[in-house]
């Protein structure tokens, strides 16, 4: 049977591709796709410990046996490009995925409501430096149909977590330059607890489970950032790591 899989990244700098059409036996998992890349590229190994897959544009666990047709999405831990969409597949209710300059003040005045007592706005600044590397610019990639779709889950998990009236989250893609805004979060509500609360949960939570990703440019070189760590309901252990007992 016959997959597509997707690799994004410092796996698709591995790999020297984004994309694969594999021929794979029938009852193969995602553990044995990942041996298999392990087995062909030696830098793909050590880090499998800390990539999150995908199938069909949902986070799979390792164990899960792939299908004819499916998509699989092997994904580094994010740090935040895919061939671009159509517009329509790059928005959701409360969440926009864009290649231009990203409109902040006129986002947040459009969102006010009579009944609001708080607007908090959080932007990501692209800054100079890296840990004091001057930094020329930096190159943002993701899969874009699965970020869109993980980042309406978070406003909507906000909207009932914060209770909160409404949410707003514009991601950008592509090269962007010092003093660009990457990364609007922008939350309405009665009153400001519940809003600061939320926009910082927003943004710390993208952070670590959307697949997006940056490469930092510097006069020596470029590189990718380091990712902060998959959460452990989204990681996929591979069948050599020990496993949590459920709750």
């Amino acid at each position: 049977m016959r997959i597509k899989v997707l690799l994004f990244g410092q796996l698709k700098d591995i790999v020297g591709r984004q994309e694969d059409s594999l021929d794979v036996q029938p009852g193969t998992s995602l553990s044995d796709l990942m041996a298999r890349y392990a087995a062909q590229f030696p830098k793909f190994g050590p880090m499998s410990g800390s990539i999150a897959c995908s199938v069909n544009r949902e986070y799979a666990p390792a164990s899960v046996i792939l299908h004819e047709g499916d998509e699989v999405g092997l994904l580094p831990p994010v740090s935040g490009g895919c061939p671009t969409k159509t517009e329509a597949e790059l928005q959701s209710g409360h969440c926009e995925i864009v290649r231009e300059k990203i409109q902040s003040q006129k986002t947040a005045d459009s969102m006010k409501a009579p009944e609001d007592g708080a607007t908090v706005i959080f932007e990501g600044i692209v800054r100079n430096n890296t840990r004091g590397r001057p930094t020329l610019f930096l190159d943002y990639e993701a899969y874009d149909a699965m970020a869109i779709t993980e980042l309406e889950k978070l406003a909507q998990t906000a909207l009932q977590k914060f209770t909160i009236r409404d949410v707003r989250i514009v991601h950008r893609l592509g090269r962007l330059q010092i003093g660009e805004t990457s990364v609007l979060v922008v939350v309405t509500s009665a009153h400001r607890g519940q809003a600061f609360d939320a926009c910082r949960w927003l943004i710390d939570t993208l952070k670590k489970t959307v697949p997006i990703w940056k490469k930092e440019y510097f006069e020596d070189g470029a590189v990718w950032a380091d990712g902060e760590p998959f959460p452990d309901n989204i990681r996929a252990k591979t069948r050599s790591e020990p496993r949590s007992a459920s709750k």
